[in-house]
């Protein structure tokens, strides 16, 4: 089969820049994945409490004695009562350098919970209300919702962008094989004159398209790699951004990429190879009976 140094050489960039944008694609998607469910599982494991106090009792005795109750409920490791000072941090990154020795600032309970078998907030409720506290469980539910939903959402997307470049990589395959086989047609004719049968014709354009993807997907799979490692190396512990936490098994989770893409090139090849021959299977025959 001779070769087609130019087209292949095209053939080969579009499919190692493929190759490239369908793993940045699955690493983004595996990272962003990762923060949410890390995420997901930091609220999980925490819940608040917002204590009023009764008359003549002042918040933080208030806070005290609600901390106290619920370190005894089953499921919950630690209870701690939030002083003014921490409040007032958690509330001026919102508010800003204001005065906020004016505000009524709520007085707040954090709970840590088991991870293995956590305290559900309607049995902090009910531990509260036995102890005669007027108090507000919030189990972060609403938010671990909101960021379980995104995280579904991120990862649809990353697989979408994912198949729409496999999707790409074998639309252009098949293109070039078709072009490829048009380009050869004297060739073709002549092996089938020699005997060749089609089967083994389309296996030369299969065994062609799948080594040429396997060598491009390797160069871009390598890049990616190479990027990925260095986002890792250059970000300590969680990577570029705590948003997308990558790990060194990302980077490793990327070496098939070349296998998948010569697998993809073997079944558009095919795919390519074989509505062409059919087409051109009259000719052939006609050819073969003349001869």
């Amino acid at each position: 089969m001779p070769r087609d140094p130019a087209g292949e050489r095209w053939l080969g960039t579009v499919i190692a820049v493929l190759c490239f944008l369908a793993c940045l694609a699955a690493a983004g998607t595996v990272a962003a994945d990762r923060a949410a469910r890390g995420w997901a599982r930091e609220l999980r494991s925490e819940a608040t409490v917002q204590v009023r106090p009764r008359v003549g009792e002042t918040g933080a005795t208030a806070a005290g004695r609600a901390a106290e109750t619920l370190a005894g409920v089953d499921g919950v490791t630690e209870a701690v009562a939030m002083d003014r000072k921490t409040a007032e941090d958690l509330l001026r990154p919102w508010l800003g350098a204001v005065a906020l020795d004016d505000l009524p600032v709520p007085f707040l309970v954090t709970v840590h919970l088991d991870p293995v078998a956590p305290a559900s907030g309607l049995t902090l409720s009910r531990a509260l209300a036995e102890a005669g506290m007027d108090a507000t469980v919030d189990d972060h539910a609403l938010w671990r919702g909101e960021v379980e939903q995104s995280a579904a959402t991120i990862t649809l997307l990353g697989l979408a962008a994912f198949l729409a470049t496999v999707f790409a990589a074998a639309a252009a395959i098949v293109y070039a094989t078709r072009a490829g086989i048009e380009a050869r047609r004297a060739v073709i004719e002549t092996l089938s004159l020699s005997g060749a049968t089609d089967a083994s014709i389309i296996w030369l354009f299969q065994r062609r398209f799948a080594l040429l993807a396997f060598s491009a997907g390797t160069a871009g799979a390598a890049v990616a790699i190479v990027l990925v490692a260095g986002l890792r190396g250059l970000g300590g512990l969680n990577g570029l951004s705590p948003a997308l936490p990558l790990s060194w098994s990302d980077a490793l989770m990327l070496s098939p990429c070349p296998l998948v893409a010569a697998t993809v090139a073997l079944v558009a090849a095919r795919v390519g190879a074989g509505r062409v021959m059919a087409r051109s299977g009259p000719l052939r025959s006609g050819i073969g009976d003349r001869a």
